[in-house]
């Protein structure tokens, strides 16, 4: 937690000025997490994920730095656009769209697409032909395992290597421009060697595809860049060298465009939230039973990434120096798939008591984007950019 934000949490509860958890996200920290990919990665182009955090002034203070962004609907796109990026900046990196979706991204100026079937570049050459738009770039999705992130991708996005290779000549022949290939190896990988063998498959691909007339052009890196929760994780510097030898292996001299979708490692350790403790029970008369602690935020309330206890946060209270007891760590909500600790309880204070508020560290990143519009009655996750 920054001085920053403890400083506006402090004021916060002076001034009574809220009821219920609030997340604070510190722009600094940003400004700094967005310098050191720039550094790491000198020669690729950053485009952020905007599902991560798409909070207005978090989009303008990117644009301003020079950030492309990866968006996954027309309103990521308008929200990039309102916050200062121009079209070319801005990539629509969803596989999943809408054909009216396709056309008005076209009227709005964006001309990078991903898609990982044929039936997707069919809808893109449509509403190219429908708008009259011009040098319309495609790139595919493949499939990558992912192996050792802390979560990992499904195959719901991508397709196998070798099928990527048509798609692309498909694309080619309907008049886009086959542009490049992407992948994408699990968010909170802690893995730097992770980018190989999909860097590995690329290179095939641009080849196979040279072989047929088409050259490509860029890699699209994707996303997998860890922000730090109970444990450690690498330097974006590790990463950064771990992915150039990787390219200087595969692709030799002739190395492609590259661009990156940093979301998690670029926001999520600018963020807290801050919740109220508003119950310990048990639920047994076991002495030695662990404690049920009930907090005024749940995974209807932000914290989705706890489903499956795949992303255990870093939690603060006042009462850190006293003894720990294992807790089942739950939200507020009437529905019984709102625990977010159990399988692996939680050590806390033992001293925690109904009212003490705790600081959920490291969830700038996709925590107000998956809160729920009024799940029983509560409200969405409220931010606050500082």
């Amino acid at each position: 937690m920054t001085e920053r934000i403890r400083d506006f949490l402090r004021d916060r509860r002076v001034n009574g000025l809220e009821d219920g958890p609030v997340l604070v996200v510190d722009l600094e920290v940003v400004r700094e997490n967005y310098a050191k990919f720039a550094r790491a990665l000198p020669d690729t182009r950053v485009f952020y994920a905007v599902k991560a955090n798409p909070e207005p002034k978090l989009l303008a203070l990117l644009a301003r730095l020079g950030s492309c962004f990866d968006t996954a609907s027309v309103t990521e796109i308008q929200l990039a656009l309102s916050a200062g990026a121009t079209a070319d900046r801005i990539s629509f990196g969803n596989t999943i769209k809408k054909e009216r979706d396709i056309v008005r991204a076209l009227e709005l100026g964006v001309r990078l697409f991903a898609v990982d079937c044929e039936v997707e570049v069919d809808k893109i050459a449509r509403a190219k032909a429908a708008t009259g738009a011009e040098d319309v770039r495609v790139f595919c999705r493949i499939l990558c395992d992912g192996a050792g992130a802390e979560w990992p991708l499904s195959r719901k996005f991508g397709c196998e290597p070798d099928l990527a290779v048509d798609v692309l000549d498909h694309a080619h022949r309907a008049g886009l421009h086959s542009y490049g290939v992407s992948f994408h190896v699990g968010s909170q990988q802690p893995n730097t060697e992770a980018w190989d063998g999909a860097l590995g498959s690329a290179s095939r691909i641009f080849r196979e595809l040279a072989d047929r007339g088409i050259q490509l052009s860029m890699v699209n890196l994707g996303g997998g860049f860890p922000t730090k929760y109970l444990k450690d994780v690498p330097a974006v510097e590790a990463y950064g060298d771990s992915i150039f030898r990787a390219l200087s292996r595969h692709f030799g001299n002739r190395l492609p465009e590259t661009i990156i979708e940093p979301g998690r490692g670029m926001v999520g350790n600018a963020g807290v939230i801050e919740s109220e403790v508003v119950l310990v029970s048990h639920k047994s008369k076991a002495e030695d039973d662990v404690r049920w602690v009930f907090l005024d935020i749940g995974k209807f309330g932000g914290l989705a990434e706890t489903m499956d206890e795949a992303i255990r946060y870093d939690i603060r209270t006042e009462h850190d120096e006293d003894r720990r007891v294992p807790c089942v760590l739950a939200g507020p909500t009437c529905d019984s798939a709102d625990v977010m600790y159990e399988k692996t309880p939680y050590w806390l204070p033992v001293s925690l008591e109904i009212g003490d508020l705790v600081q959920i560290e490291g969830t700038g990143a996709y925590t107000a984007t998956y809160s729920s519009v009024a799940f029983n009655g509560l409200p969405p996750l409220r931010t606050h950019v500082i």
